[in-house]
């Protein structure tokens, strides 16, 4: 289910679990809005050390990144377990797509500090695998762009559809990138960092193709073929969007229903088509 950050106020008769759920959606209060800023701040952190880590740094660097890795992970824990106890629906939220995204968020680390005590750290390519599904932590963002009620309000249709537009864009570059530099190193010597990965997907997905950096393996071949078939389909399903968007606002006039908050309406509408509510609009009669 779709978050949806809540306008209404927190009664105060309401138990914890209300009042955890409310926090959890809330944009507006000062509480709502540091709980937003706290979780950009840790999904930002955790993208760059996935970043990170592909540069060569010192073992003490190295260690001070894991540490930091396993504290924020840790308050993902925490959010998904809050999340999940303050639910209506405790089944519903846990298959919510969100949900998913954040449990995926949390199992990589989680499993690297579980696999020593079953002796399977030398597996390295099992291994390698769960250090790369780390790339897809990006798609927490997504829960801030899921309805108008961005981060700290309301923005218009066609704004969001823009930011959402630039995060498929990211989403589409940064996991390219990722997959295709942890089935590349080690093996592809055009491939040594994160930003050796990023320059091949922006080359590749630009339809530049220096030649410069190709994939060797058929691991890489074939995240090659996903990342191309994702610009070509995803994108321009988006900018689709955004043009429907823009050409339906064209033709009808900014007037918010006071009945159901409807915003558009056709220009010489009297009436609310969605819930029959009495609008009032200012126009030029013959």
């Amino acid at each position: 289910m779709p978050i949806h950050h809540t306008t209404e106020k927190k009664s105060a008769s309401s138990t914890f679990r209300e009042t955890l759920q409310f926090y959890l959606i809330d944009c507006k209060t000062p509480v709502g809005k540091f709980i937003d800023i706290f979780i950009i701040f840790l999904n930002l952190a955790i993208c760059s050390i996935f970043v990170i880590e592909t540069y060569p740094v010192s073992e003490a660097t190295r260690r001070l990144i894991w540490n930091t890795e396993v504290i924020i992970v840790l308050f993902f824990m925490v959010e998904y377990v809050a999340r999940l106890y303050g639910a209506k629906n405790r089944l519903k939220q846990l298959l919510d797509v969100y949900s998913i995204v954040d449990f995926i968020a949390i199992l990589p680390t989680l499993s690297l500090l579980v696999l020593p005590v079953f002796g399977l750290t030398a597996n390295f390519g099992f291994i390698k695998i769960i250090r790369g599904i780390r790339v897809f932590r990006i798609f927490r963002f997504l829960r801030f762009t899921a309805d108008p009620h961005f981060f700290f309000g309301d923005i218009t249709i066609p704004f969001l559809n823009l930011i959402r537009l630039f995060l498929t864009i990211l989403l589409i570059f940064f996991i390219s990138s990722g997959l295709f530099f942890y089935v590349e190193s080690g093996s592809n010597p055009g491939v040594q960092t994160f930003g050796d990965a990023f320059y091949f997907t922006v080359v590749t997905l630009t339809t530049v193709g220096f030649g410069d950096i190709t994939p060797l393996s058929e691991a890489g071949k074939w995240v090659t073929v996903l990342m191309i078939l994702s610009g070509i389909i995803i994108i321009p399903w988006q900018v689709s969007r955004i043009a429907k968007e823009w050409i339906h606002i064209a033709t009808k006039k900014e007037v918010v229903c006071p009945g159901c908050g409807l915003r558009y309406h056709d220009e010489n509408a009297s009436h609310c088509k969605s819930c029959g509510h009495i609008i009032y609009q200012e126009y030029d009669g013959d």
